[in-house]
This record gives structure tokens, C-alpha cells and sequence, in this order.
């Protein structure tokens, strides 16, 4: 007889639990040595943040990289880009994936199995191949150095919308039958009864969405050339790289360049804290069912 981590009875060898642990502290060690080396370096001197090597303790301890980068390098303008995108785009993209994963669920739809058999097409289609024509679309809508086009961009996705649709099916259809005979609609069954039952599906696709709008890349780069439009990661990307941080008359020490990178992973460790047990549990439940 066997339960979900081997025969009864059976014993783990020391040696391999050693091991084990000794391995996920390695693993634990690559990821966060580069974020504490990152946040030591952001909070040190001007002076000392170029002196070289690894340091796990700033020498002299010091607010200005963060100063500096938020008032001089004016950072704070794609932040607040940056913010915009993302929570409008992600509100937008909860709200519309919720709306179609609860259509899907109505029994007696018509075209339901073509329906879902077309959004997982559009999961098979890899976003690079159809850049070029949602560039067109985007020029076309004259939506090119706005916010907009970066919101509308990925606004749904098929990942979204059959993710919260298999929740929406562990939800009994017995109660949407029962609130039917009740005199409920549509709205009302959707909006009091499933949104409350599927907080963490809900929460799955929000953080998925949240990070993904946070960290885009590519269609900042293709849609915005206009300096005040600017996302976080377009202006992080000229903080980082020497050249383009380094002008003739004012010189980018690495203190403020890792400040600009601890700002825009600050609202992502910030927010996973919060929506970590939901996000587990909506992600387990969304993959087993139909």
C-alpha cells in the first residue's frame, strides 16, 4: 500500500534528504544573492556603490541612488506609466476573461465546443508571429504612442478565459439553475454568485496578467517613441545598459541604476504575498478540470 509519498512505512534516506536540502539552498542561494547584491548596491554611496566586487553589506549607507533616480533621472514618469498600463489592463483583462469563461459554461450554447476548440488555437500562435499585424491594427486604430495601445494589447487571452471557465465548473450549475427558477438573470447570477465563488481563480489570472503587464517589453518598444509615454522597462533598459546611461555632462553610477531596478520589482514582491494562497489554489483547481 502506498500513499501520496510512497509505501507505508517507507523511510527517505538521510543522505538524499541531505542532498536534497543542500541542492534547494543552492537554488534559493542563485535567485536571491543577485536581489540582495542589487538592493546593498542601490542603498550605498555614490563612492562606494563603484567599488567592485559582490557586497552583501553597503560601506557607507545611503539614500541617494533612490533620490537621484527618481527626481534627476525623473523615473518617476514611467513608473506612473507604467502603473496606468498595468492596472487598467489588468482590471479590463479579469473582467473580460470572467465574462467569456462564464458564457462558456451555459449549457445549450450554441457553437460551444467550436468556441472553446478556437480559443485553444489561439494558444497554439506564438505572439512574435503575429507582431507585424497587430502593429498594423494598432497604426491603423491611430493608437501608436498611447497608453491605450499598451492596455488593448493582450487585453484577453485564451489562457484566461479557459482557466476561469474550468473554475466557473466547479461551481455547482445547480445554483445558477436554482437562482434561474428564482427570477435571477444573467448579470446577477454572474456578478453575486460566481465572481464571489471564484476569488482565486479570479486572483490566478490577475497576478498572471499583473506581472506580464508589468514587465512588457516588446510592444512598448513597437508602439511608444514618445519620451513622456515611456514605460518602466523601456527607461529601465537605458538605465542599465552603459552607453545609453551615460551622457557628457551627468554620470550614471551603479547605486542609481540598481535603485531603478529595485523600484520596478518593488510592486511585484510587494503584491505576491498577498494573493499567494489564492493564486495556488486557483492554479491547482484550474488544470484538473475538463
Amino acid at each position: 500500500m502506498k500513499n501520496n509519498y510512497g509505501p507505508i512505512g517507507y523511510k527517505p534516506n538521510p543522505v538524499v534528504q541531505l542532498l536534497n536540502g543542500l541542492f534547494l539552498l543552492f537554488l534559493v542561494a542563485t535567485m536571491l544573492i543577485p536581489i540582495w547584491n542589487t538592493l546593498v548596491i542601490s542603498l550605498s554611496s555614490n563612492a562606494s556603490s563603484m567599488e567592485v566586487g559582490l557586497k552583501m553589506w553597503p560601506s557607507e549607507f545611503s539614500f541617494e541612488g533612490y533620490q537621484t533616480v527618481w527626481k534627476t533621472v525623473r523615473l518617476w514618469e514611467p513608473f506612473l506609466n507604467n502603473t496606468i498600463v498595468t492596472v487598467v489592463g489588468t482590471t479590463l483583462h479579469v473582467v473580460l476573461s470572467a465574462m467569456a469563461g462564464y458564457v462558456l459554461i451555459q449549457r445549450g450554447l450554441p457553437g460551444r465546443n467550436l468556441m472553446i476548440s478556437l480559443i485553444m488555437l489561439t494558444m497554439t500562435i506564438p505572439g512574435e508571429a503575429i507582431m507585424i499585424p497587430v502593429y498594423q491594427v494598432v497604426k491603423e486604430l491611430d493608437l501608436l504612442n498611447t497608453l491605450t495601445s499598451l492596455v488593448v494589447s493582450g487585453l484577453v487571452s485564451g489562457f484566461s478565459v479557459l482557466l476561469i471557465r474550468n473554475y466557473f465548473l466547479s461551481i455547482p450549475y445547480e445554483l445558477n439553475e436554482s437562482a434561474r427558477i428564482d427570477g435571477a438573470g444573467n448579470m446577477w447570477i454572474f456578478v453575486r454568485m460566481y465572481l464571489p465563488l471564484a476569488k482565486a481563480g479570479l486572483a490566478t489570472i490577475a497576478l498572471f496578467e499583473f506581472v506580464g503587464k508589468w514587465n512588457q517589453f516588446t510592444p512598448a518598444l513597437l508602439y511608444i517613441t514618445d519620451q513622456s509615454k515611456l514605460t518602466l522597462q523601456i527607461a529601465l533598459r537605458s538605465l542599465v545598459v552603459e552607453s545609453d546611461a551615460t551622457s557628457s555632462n551627468f554620470f550614471m553610477t551603479p547605486n542609481v541604476r540598481m535603485a531603478g531596478v529595485m523600484i520596478a520589482i518593488i510592486p511585484l514582491i510587494v503584491i505576491y504575498p498577498f494573493v499567494q494562497k489564492f493564486f495556488v489554489k486557483g492554479i491547482m483547481l484550474g488544470s484538473t478540470k475538463e
